[in-house]
C-alpha cells in the first residue's frame, strides 16, 4: 500500500512539472537538436510501444547508445528493444538490429509500457516509474554499468529515501568498479556486484583513413563552451617553439560550429584556418571539424588528444578512444563522470586551460597512452538471459 501511495504521487508530481513545462516544451520543440527528441517524448509524435521483444535496453545518449554495442552483438538471438533520450543516441542505436524508440516522459508509461520481460537501464538513468513499472508488471529490472560518481554521491545520500524505493524495484546491479558497489548498497541496493565497465569492451575503430599530415597534429576533442579558447591560446603559445604543429578542433555539439569558427577567426587571426567542411584537408594550421562520427578518424592520425568536457564542469569525456590510437591525452581535472573510465588509461596529464601549452611541451617525453583493463562480458550476458 506504502508503494502504490507513492506512486500516486509520484505520477501527480510528474504532470504538474509536465503542465508547467509545456510552453517551454513547445519552444525547444523548433529547435533543430530537440525537433524528434521532444515531440517523440512529450507528445507522442511517431513513437509507438514497442512490439514484443526479449531485452529492452534504455541508454540516454550516444555514448551509452556506443557502449552496449559488444553486449548485444551477442544477444543476436533475441528480440532487441533500446530506448534513449537524445537524438544522437537514437541515431547510434538505431545502426543495431533493434526495434528503437524514445523513452516517454514518465507519466506517458502508464500507457506506453505494455509487459516487457527484462529491462536493463545503463549506468545513472535512475527514471523512477521506470523502474517501478517495469518491475510491477513482471520484467527483471538490471542496472548494468551501474555508476554514483564521488562528486554527487552526497546528492543521492541525501535522497536515500527515495533512492531505496527506487532501488527496491531492481532485480541486479551490476557496477562498474567497487567504489560504485558501495555507494549503491549504502542507498539500498540488492544484489549488487562488479562486473567492471562495459565500455572497455568496446570495438573502437576509425571508419575512414586519412592521410597524416607532416609534423605534429594535436586534437582538441569534444570540446565544450569556454575551452576552445584557452585551448586556442595554448596551442599558439606552443607553436611558438613548433612551428610544424597542427590543431584540429572538434566540438562536441554540432550546433556549437559557427560559434567556433568565430572564435578561432577572433583569436587565431594571423594563422591559416580552414574548415573540413568546406576543403575536406587538415593542410592548415587550425583545421574545424564541423563535422559528426569523425573523432575516432582523427584521433587515429593525431599525435596528442586535449579531451574536452573537463576543463569546465561537464564531467569529462571517454579517454578510451583517444588511447586506443595511442594518442598522448591531455585534459582537464573535472572529469567526475569519466574517473572510473581514467584508472584503465596510462598516462595522462591533467591540467588546466593556463597549463595547456606546459602540457603540450611535456608530452613530448610521455609514451603514448595505454589501456589497462577488463569487463567481465560473459558474467554480464549470464545476467541478463537467466530465466
Amino acid at each position: 500500500m506504502r508503494n502504490v501511495a507513492f506512486d500516486i504521487f509520484y505520477t501527480l508530481v510528474a504532470a504538474f512539472l509536465y503542465v508547467a513545462a509545456l510552453p517551454l516544451l513547445f519552444v525547444l520543440s523548433f529547435k533543430k537538436k530537440y525537433r524528434q527528441s521532444i515531440p517523440a517524448r512529450f507528445f507522442g509524435s511517431k513513437n509507438p510501444p514497442f512490439p514484443e521483444h526479449d531485452i529492452w535496453f534504455h541508454v540516454c545518449s550516444l555514448g551509452e547508445a556506443k557502449a552496449i554495442a559488444p553486449v548485444v552483438e551477442r544477444l543476436n538471438a533475441h528480440k532487441i528493444a533500446i530506448s534513449v533520450i537524445t537524438h544522437t543516441g537514437f541515431e547510434a542505436a538505431s545502426k543495431y538490429a533493434a526495434e528503437v524508440r524514445y523513452l516517454p516522459y514518465e507519466l506517458w508509461l502508464w500507457i506506453w509500457m505494455k509487459r516487457p520481460k527484462t529491462v536493463v537501464v545503463l549506468e545513472a538513468e535512475f527514471w523512477y516509474l521506470l523502474f517501478r513499472l517495469a518491475h510491477i508488471r513482471g520484467a527483471r529490472v538490471i542496472a548494468l554499468n551501474a555508476r554514483i560518481s564521488e562528486r554527487s554521491f552526497p546528492k543521492y545520500y541525501r535522497m536515500r529515501w527515495f533512492y531505496r524505493i527506487l532501488l527496491r524495484q531492481c532485480d541486479r546491479i551490476l557496477c562498474q568498479s567497487s567504489e560504485d558497489m558501495a555507494r549503491f548498497i549504502a542507498l539500498g541496493g540488492r544484489n549488487v556486484e562488479v562486473v567492471g565497465n562495459i565500455k572497455l569492451a568496446q570495438k573502437i575503430e576509425a571508419t575512414k583513413h586519412y592521410p597524416k599530415p607532416d609534423g605534429l597534429l594535436i586534437v582538441a576533442a569534444s570540446t565544450h563552451e569556454g575551452e576552445e579558447e584557452g585551448i586556442l591560446r595554448g596551442f599558439l603559445a606552443y607553436r611558438e617553439q613548433n612551428p610544424s604543429a597542427k590543431l584540429l578542433v572538434v566540438p562536441r555539439h554540432p550546433e556549437r560550429f559557427a560559434k567556433v569558427r568565430e572564435l578561432i577567426a577572433h583569436v587565431a587571426p594571423t594563422v591559416g584556418f580552414s574548415c573540413w567542411s568546406e576543403s575536406q584537408s587538415i593542410s592548415e594550421v587550425i583545421t574545424l571539424i564541423d563535422a559528426m562520427g569523425e573523432l575516432n578518424n582523427f584521433y587515429a592520425i593525431s599525435d596528442i588528444a586535449i579531451v574536452g568536457g573537463a576543463f569546465v564542469p561537464i564531467g569529462g569525456h571517454n579517454p578510451l578512444e583517444p588511447a586506443t590510437f595511442g594518442c598522448k591525452i591531455i585534459t582537464g581535472e573535472e572529469i567526475f563522470l569519466q574517473r572510473e573510465l581514467f584508472k584503465y588509461v596510462s598516462h595522462v596529464q591533467f591540467t588546466s586551460l593556463q597549463g595547456v601549452a606546459e602540457a603540450l611541451k611535456h608530452a613530448e617525453s610521455l609514451p603514448p597512452s595505454q589501456i589497462n583493463g577488463n569487463v567481465d562480458l560473459d558474467r554480464v550476458l549470464d545476467n541478463l538471459t537467466e530465466k
